[in-house]
Order: C-alpha cells, then structure tokens, then sequence
C-alpha cells in the first residue's frame, strides 16, 4: 500500500514539473527580433511585382527530353549486349 502513495506522489511530482517546463507560448513569440527596414513599401511592392512577372511558373527540369533517333534496331542492340558479356566486358552478378 505504501509503495502505491509514493508512486502516486511521484506521478504528481512530475506532472506538476512537465507542465511548468512548458507553460511558453506556443508561437515562441518571445524570442521574435524586431528591426526596422530601410526601404519603402512602395518599393518591396514594386520589387515584388517585377520578380513575378519575370519568374517562370514551369519546375526546373519539368520539361521532357526529345526521344533520340537510333540507327540501330533492338535485335543488334541485344546482340551486342550478349557479345560484350561473353567477353566480360560487363559485370555479372554481384562481382561487379
């Protein structure tokens, strides 16, 4: 019964320390800087409208590549693969 009490008062202990450790404000707002700038609005404003209007809305590399046209068919391809790996010119397995 005893051992119960100090495990309860315990759990208590640490509930009471957990929540004074976080009583912060969620934002962390305290530690926000203040500064004043040195330009106008007027001028962020007109920055902004020119990065826009110069800006792509494309991802860079979104685009496809233009297929290339080979000269040489399948069949050689396969052909040539299996003669290089005759010759151990490609690695096989997990020796590679």
């Amino acid at each position: 019964m005893m051992s119960s009490r100090i495990l309860l008062a315990i759990a208590a202990v640490a509930t009471i320390a957990a929540g004074a450790a976080r009583a912060d404000e969620a934002d962390a707002s305290q530690y926000a800087v203040q500064f004043q700038g040195t330009r106008t609005k007027a001028e962020v404003q007109a920055e902004a409208a020119t990065v826009s209007a110069t800006r792509s809305t494309e991802p860079a590399g979104s685009r496809v590549a233009a297929q290339v046209k080979s000269g040489i068919d399948a069949k050689e391809v396969r052909a040539r693969a299996a003669q290089a790996l005759r010759q151990g010119l490609i690695p096989r397995g997990e020796a590679g």
